[in-house]
């Protein structure tokens, strides 16, 4: 089963009256998406009430809770400190996902800033695992890290960087970002054979049998050489990726994806519109 959901709340969720993500069970499933991702991109404060609050409300609706981690996590960082940083807040976003009954946490893994980046990848490994260890030591066992594939060449996390990280431990799930891969590459995905190459590599270094359970993040995006600049709407035409592309590989692959919009400020209904291309297929 594919379920489609949103990253955040979408304008038009606020234009229409409403106030609090508590509100947004009901909201997400008069439209019909089965998915929502809670992004503590910014930092990790919601109330332990709040939170299960949410997380009752969208088990009532029959919507897959995922947490986004900070985004400022850096597990490469050279300064001890700052890592053991970025493993509270990787433990502290898994402990809400915990309340609020979501099993996913989304994590950028981090930059190498002046750092070679074989030696980036090192402490980005031993991060992973100490966070996963953290995380069983915590009685959070069951939370799944996903490590995410990014958009910026400064950024540790390409697609085989991410799938590497996953190696590490079969319970990491894979969020691949097509948006950011497709930034990263320079407009790398562009019709069905860009897309099933990635899933190939993917494939050939999991296993079909993880991958068909991946985590996707999707939206059209606009890129510089240095890779990602903003996350832009499917409205905006003269940018990429299309889901229209991946969706058949999806259903002949028989994945059961998440797949969550980050579009920018259309998140659900771009959201509906990739469920609606799938329900066509």
């Amino acid at each position: 089963m594919i379920r489609f959901g949103p990253s955040g709340n979408s304008e038009s969720f606020y234009s229409e009256g409403h106030s609090s993500s508590l509100e947004a069970p009901a909201w997400l499933a008069q439209k019909g998406l089965d998915a929502y991702e809670y992004s503590f991109g910014r930092g990790v404060n919601l109330s332990r009430e709040t939170a299960e609050k949410l997380g009752h409300a969208m088990k009532e609706k029959g919507i897959a809770l995922s947490v986004h981690a900070p985004y400022y996590i850096n597990l490469a960082n050279p300064d001890p400190q700052k890592r053991e940083a970025s493993l509270g807040y990787i433990l502290e976003s898994a402990k809400r996902a915990r309340w609020m009954g979501a099993e996913r946490v989304v994590v950028h893994v981090g930059a190498p800033m002046k750092l070679e980046r074989e030696t980036a990848m090192k402490n980005c490994r031993e991060g992973l695992l100490c966070a996963q260890k953290m995380l069983d030591e915590n009685g959070l066992s069951h939370i799944h890290l996903c490590p995410e594939t990014m958009g910026k060449k400064g950024q540790m996390g390409d697609l085989e960087e991410t799938l590497q990280f996953c190696l590490l431990e079969e319970r990491f799930i894979p969020c691949l970002d097509f948006a950011h891969i497709h930034a990263l590459h320079q407009g790398r995905l562009n019709n069905t054979a860009d897309f099933e190459e990635v899933l190939d590599i993917a494939e050939s270094m999991l296993g079909k049998e993880r991958m068909q359970n991946m985590h996707v993040h999707f939206s059209t995006i606009e890129f510089t050489a240095a890779g990602e600049k903003r996350h832009r709407t499917f409205a905006e035409t003269a940018y990429g990726p299309r889901f229209h592309h991946l969706a058949p590989l999806l259903k002949n692959r028989n994945y059961t994806s998440r797949i969550i919009c980050e579009s920018k400020g259309t998140m659900a209904e771009d959201a509906m519109e990739m469920k609606r291309i799938w329900e066509t297929l």
